[in-house]
């Protein structure tokens, strides 16, 4: 499981200032680093190979690269738009973190401050001579990395914000979060006990903020239970909507007095919770799966009328459904020091209504999303029939019913509940 320093992490790294920051600091260090290495130049090189022209190969970087640069970000907020309106405002966070758009982004604005400091410092004699020789030898790589990231990025836009590609993002991270929990059935911990009873002893630890849980640090827990000799038991998971003084995890200790320092041990347990205004798809499965149904639902409102990405929704939902199913990843033990954390598991049945419930409701009056959705049942309920197979018995119940209500012809009904008995 992932601690939380890592994972925030690995959050600023997703963000497009965090790249083009990067970029920016070494576009300034690669041109500084000629007046650090001017005296290793021998005298006459700078003759020979024309290094004079490097002034004017400058102003033609920096005046192109802000240009490049300001059309970029006006596509991308194009894109955003297009994702947003045309798929779903919840696709728009995948958009945004594209690596191809960010390091497009960084590398114009890194080139056009490596050209900027490289005119500031040659302007005030910093390089000399021989210094301007290592300045034409980096400037010549920039210009190449700079005509290679344009030929991606162009082909790139082509791609950017479409209904297919958001989809193909959306559907890659639902199956990614999917792969992680079938790793990590529990987070790390324990399977939290269905018929639990807490003692009287137990001690809650209640949410100070409303929102949504994005993260738990289970190894953080782990080393809260050793130090406290306590049992955790943790109420929510990633994605699970909180609000303020609800409680959150209770605190049980190992022996029979009463709980020391409860607000100590609360604030600890608080800090491993990563609470956000928003759902996340790392961690989160669910929010991958319904996602992808809100895509379909809104394919199949008045407004849009396109059942054909409806159809194709289904059929990536079947294929990240079928990640959960066979998935071919080892499930990974309890860590060590996590045996005294109890976390609760994903629910097939929630999965399921996740997906299938939205679609089938809004796409009940027409026969070939019905028909595609029933094959759908079909295919899942084979994969796995131990695990899918009441879930899928029970969402086609649920089909037949609304779409016995919506349905005109008597003959699309019979066809649907023919093949529902396959079931």
């Amino acid at each position: 499981m992932i601690a939380r320093w890592r994972w925030l992490f690995h959050q600023i790294t997703k963000r497009l200032w965090f790249r083009a920051s990067l970029f920016s600091l070494l576009g300034i260090a690669t041109a500084l680093l000629a007046v650090v290495f001017n005296d290793f130049i021998p005298a006459s090189l700078p003759a020979r190979i024309g290094a004079d022209a490097v002034d004017k190969i400058l102003g033609i970087i920096a005046s192109s690269m802000l240009a490049v640069t300001t059309f970029s970000l006006s596509t991308m907020v194009t894109a955003y738009g297009a994702a947003s309106t045309g798929v779903t405002p919840r696709a728009t966070t995948l958009v945004m973190e594209d690596t191809t758009t960010q390091n497009a982004l960084a590398t114009f604005i890194g080139s056009f401050l490596f050209s900027l400091v490289g005119i500031i410092a040659l302007s005030t004699g910093a390089y000399g001579t021989q210094g301007r020789v290592l300045l034409f030898a980096v400037t010549i790589a920039v210009v190449i990395l700079i005509v290679y990231t344009l030929l991606r990025w162009i082909d790139h836009l082509s791609r950017l914000g479409r209904v297919g590609e958001t989809i193909d993002r959306v559907e890659t991270a639902a199956i990614l979060a999917i792969e992680h929990r079938v790793q990590w059935p529990f987070l790390g911990g324990v399977a939290y006990p269905a018929d639990l009873r807490l003692p009287a002893s137990a001690q809650p630890v209640m949410c100070p903020c409303t929102g949504y849980i994005q993260h738990v640090d289970v190894s953080a827990l782990g080393l809260i239970t050793e130090t406290h000799n306590i049992r955790i038991y943790v109420d929510v998971v990633p994605g699970s909507f909180v609000h303020q003084d609800m409680p959150l995890a209770y605190c049980v200790p190992m022996n029979s007095g009463p709980l020391e320092a409860p607000e100590a041990i609360a604030e600890k347990i608080m800090a491993t919770l990563s609470i956000g205004v928003r759902r996340t798809f790392e961690h989160d499965p669910r929010f991958g799966l319904s996602v992808l149904s809100e895509i379909a639902s809104r394919a199949l409102s008045p407004a849009v009328n396109d059942p054909g990405t409806a159809i194709d929704v289904i059929g990536r939902g079947v294929r990240t459904l079928t990640a959960w199913g066979k998935s071919r990843l080892p499930v990974r033990d309890i860590e060590p020091a996590c045996e005294q954390v109890y976390i609760r598991g994903l629910e097939v049945d929630d999965l399921f209504d996740d997906f299938f419930a939205p679609i089938s409701r809004d796409g009940a009056g027409l026969i070939e999303v019905n028909l595609r959705l029933l094959k759908a049942l079909i295919t899942l309920a084979g994969i796995n029939p131990e695990r899918f197979r009441g879930a899928c018995a029970r969402q086609a119940d649920l089909l037949l019913k609304r779409s016995d209500a919506l349905l005109v012809l008597q003959e699309e009904k019979d066809r649907l509940v023919e093949l529902s008995r396959t079931l």
